[in-house]
């Protein structure tokens, strides 16, 4: 463990719309999801730390997700992440130091269903972890909700129970 924590952010894309004959990959955001993606950044620019790097899915309905928070930071868009299982997102947080310059204290990662809520709860220590915010995970992980998680892990040594979940959060 390292003396200074570092601080997983893991956003569900913002609600998708569903037009005929657009393929999954490309589905954009639903008005609903617009408002929501812009509520979700002004949540992480009010509650967590400034983010220091993104990991982003290609899908377009993660890209314009990530376009409406309005977040200011570099930007990586991971094939690997779209269809992932949280394994495959884990790997990708490991090779976090080799895709951006400098200390990444604070790492927003934007993906999907069924992977967020399943890399949530498989990061999370048994101890330290609020229970709440994991039963509300179990639940459900809505379209633009966040999970907040923090670690004393280098993101290189990030594994499955590295981290506390601190916090769950739905913007609505």
């Amino acid at each position: 463990m390292s003396d200074s924590f570092r601080t997983l952010l893991l956003l569900r894309h913002a609600k998708s719309d569903y037009p005929p004959g657009v393929a999954d990959h490309e589905r954009p955001l639903a008005p609903r999801g617009i408002r929501e993606a812009a509520l979700a950044g002004d949540w992480l620019r009010a509650h967590a730390p400034a983010v220091d790097a993104v990991l982003c899915s290609t899908a377009k309905r993660t890209r314009e997700t990530l376009e409406r928070t309005r977040i200011d930071a570099p930007v990586e868009f991971v094939d690997r992440l779209y269809e992932s299982t949280p394994g495959t997102v884990i790997d990708e947080i490991n090779r976090v130091a080799s895709r951006f310059d400098g200390d990444v204290s604070t790492l927003l990662v934007i993906g999907h269903e069924p992977t967020m809520s399943a890399l949530s709860l498989g990061l999370a220590t048994e101890e330290g972890s609020n229970d709440a915010a994991a039963d509300r995970i179990l639940a459900k992980y809505p379209t633009s909700a966040i999970a907040v998680l923090r670690t004393g892990q280098s993101w290189d040594r990030l594994t499955l129970n590295s981290a506390a979940l601190v916090d769950f959060h739905v913007p609505r």
